[in-house]
């Protein structure tokens, strides 16, 4: 008996980005590896591209993220 069983329909409400497809979708319809989400509506999963890139900029410039010994050798 298998542990975990295969999710092959999403769920309604569910939405995702695929990026192979550059598509939204409505319940996980490609692999997890080529998707983004899930998103609680349509237009967040449509801003998906947007939203990764605001977290990227905000995780490469939050302090608490970065050590200072790092920081110090940049500087030198």
């Amino acid at each position: 008996m298998a542990l975990f069983k295969k999710r092959t329909v999403g769920k309604p409400g569910e939405w995702y980005y695929c990026l192979e497809h550059k598509k939204v979708e409505e319940g996980p319809e490609c692999p997890a590896k080529d998707r983004f989400g899930p998103y609680a509506s349509r237009g967040e999963a449509e801003h998906a591209l947007e939203i990764a890139r605001e977290r990227n900029v905000e995780w490469e410039n939050d302090p608490r993220w970065h050590d200072s010994a790092a920081r110090g050798s940049e500087d030198d």
